[in-house]
């Protein structure tokens, strides 16, 4: 073995640790260099280490912390710099799964200040729009490169929401015919759902219509649970499908739910 790799496997071993703490390994140890800090959530051991370390070796001012769990870092806090954000590695799994979507909710709700973004191997529709919806700042989808996924972060951190194009090319339809929306939906709709059967096609949350609808929360709350009765859906995500096949379609659909 070349006696000069040894060096940088050492130094990569001091770097590990549960939870995992990591420098970034190409500068050299300056104490309190790192002014802020990211904490990795993801339940799988494996994962959040590999992710971790990879995206040390991007960013050396932000000091990257894994954890299985929001508790686990609690229970550290006092000995790391300031939370600059939250990254949650869901994976695979649906972000409409109780425990995923719970998950995001209580962390988006207990970090208000801090920005929640979401890790996930699916860029689908809907799965977006749900993370959002549920108060996360930022959907990162697996595909994109470590270096990528830094840059996305400290967007977040800026106070930018990030989503994958895709999510755009799949609204692009819907925005496209939004002049069109008293049409199709008169038949079907009182005026005050129509505006916020539009609100809905552009993927806004119950608190941003209320406001720009200037309407209290609870009763958009009712409007939309009307609106799913009357296009027949179970969901919110599926609410927006039926009416984009609704706008699609023209008047013989709007005919049909009636």
């Amino acid at each position: 073995m070349n006696s000069a790799l040894i060096p940088n496997l050492d130094l990569r071993q001091e770097n590990v640790a549960l939870p995992l703490r990591i420098d970034n390994p190409n500068t050299s140890a300056v104490p309190g260099r790192h002014t802020h800090s990211l904490v990795i959530l993801d339940n799988r051991e494996l994962d959040r280490q590999c992710l971790a370390q990879c995206m040390a070796a991007q960013k050396a001012d932000l000091q990257i912390l894994a954890f299985g769990s929001i508790e686990e870092w609690k229970h550290k806090r006092d000995e790391y710099p300031p939370l600059s954000a939250i990254l949650l590695n869901v994976g695979g799994k649906k972000i409409d799964e109780p425990a995923v979507s719970e998950q995001i909710r209580k962390l988006s709700s207990e970090f208000a200040s801090t920005p929640l973004i979401v890790l996930a191997d699916s860029d689908d529709f809907g799965q977006i729009v749900r993370a959002l919806e549920y108060g996360a700042k930022g959907f990162i989808p697996a595909s994109v490169s470590v270096n990528v996924c830094m840059e996305l972060i400290a967007l977040s951190v800026a106070g930018g929401i990030f989503v994958p194009a895709s999510a755009l090319f799949a609204m692009r339809h819907l925005l496209d015919s939004s002049n069109s929306t008293a049409r199709p939906l008169s038949g079907i709709f009182t005026d005050r759902q129509v505006e916020v059967v539009e609100a809905l096609r552009r993927g806004k949350a119950n608190k941003i219509i209320a406001y720009e609808l200037n309407l209290r929360e609870s009763t958009v709350k009712v409007h939309v649970r009307n609106i799913m009765k009357k296009v027949k859906a179970t969901n919110r995500t599926e609410v927006v499908f039926k009416l984009n096949d609704l706008f699609l379609s023209g008047s013989s659909a709007a005919s049909s739910l009636c």
